[in-house]
């Protein structure tokens, strides 16, 4: 790790953290308390993924709906009409709308073939955005004198990577450039997540492996063709094994390359000096644990 004792963060010039964890535990909320702070630069790897390398593949989306509208079509073929995508910090619904959800088209389906596609352009995405990092921390520095440095990342990123493995790839390269925080909920906060989702279920990415096995697993048990699934009866289901499944491999990431937080600690943060003391505090445990 780059700051092995709370001494190392108190004394470093520049600090450098990533937060990774399931969406809803805490991790937009304390990157926005730092960028606020002044002195925080904010990189958000969703929003690299959906301006950077996947923008085309949303304006494209939109643009295909479009022409089937012989009114827009006529516009966008004599190039009267724009379509683009307005992705922001705070609305990143373009990048979920596209990866959309499998089942029946009537619905708001995609063919699974289709689905699986756009997962692994997410994939690809993800892992480019995450590998741009050190690029983003010498910006900050370059062109706008940020001292110190957030890498806000996405649900998704344990499921490309293999934290057992010291060699890999994104795992070695961000953990050189940054200390990885992982931000773990608990039983209550796994509660909370599933009913929130269950009130407004959301497109995610998943594991190649991991979509294959609930895919077949929910087809067998609904006894339905891959046409006449509900796209969003199948992400309600497959949320909570979700969960399940990113869990292990969270704590797997922290415990060989990083650090654990409460998600409880992280809401308590109220400016950077609590995050300062709270870091101080975490690094302190790792060295000396009871």
């Amino acid at each position: 790790m780059i700051y092995n004792s709370a001494k190392d963060w108190r004394d470093a010039a520049r600090k450098k953290v990533l937060f990774f964890g399931m969406s809803g535990l805490g991790k937009s909320y304390v990157s926005n308390t730092l960028r606020d702070a002044g002195d925080w630069f904010h990189y958000s790897i969703d929003y690299r993924i959906g301006t950077r390398y996947m923008g085309e593949y949303i304006a494209d989306n939109a643009k295909a709906e479009a022409m089937k509208v012989p009114f827009l079509r006529e516009l966008l073929l004599s190039d009267s009409i724009y379509i683009g995508s307005n992705i922001t910090f705070e609305n990143l619904t373009p990048v979920s709308a596209y990866l959309g959800k499998p089942g029946n088209p009537a619905l708001g389906g995609l063919e699974i073939s289709e689905y699986r596609l756009r997962q692994e352009q997410f994939r690809l995405a993800e892992i480019h955005a995450l590998l741009d990092t050190k690029y983003f921390i010498d910006r900050a520095e370059r062109l706008y004198s940020y001292p110190h440095f957030i890498c806000d990342t996405g649900g998704s990123i344990c499921e490309w990577v293999e934290p057992e493995d010291p060699n890999d790839q994104v795992l070695s390269e961000l953990s050189r450039q940054t200390l990885m925080i992982w931000i773990k909920g608990d039983e209550a906060h796994t509660e909370e997540l599933v009913k929130r989702f269950d009130k407004a279920p959301k497109p995610m990415s998943y594991q190649a492996e991991f979509l294959q096995r609930v895919w077949d697993e929910y087809l067998a048990l609904s006894n339905c063709q891959a046409s006449a699934v509900d796209p969003d009866a199948f992400i309600r289901w497959t949320y909570a094994q979700a969960l399940a499944h990113r869990q292990p491999r969270y704590e797997a990431m922290a415990r060989n390359w990083g650090v654990t937080i409460a998600a409880d600690d992280i809401a308590k943060v109220r400016d950077s000096s609590d995050f300062d003391v709270l870091i101080e505090r975490t690094l302190e445990a790792r060295a000396n644990p009871a």
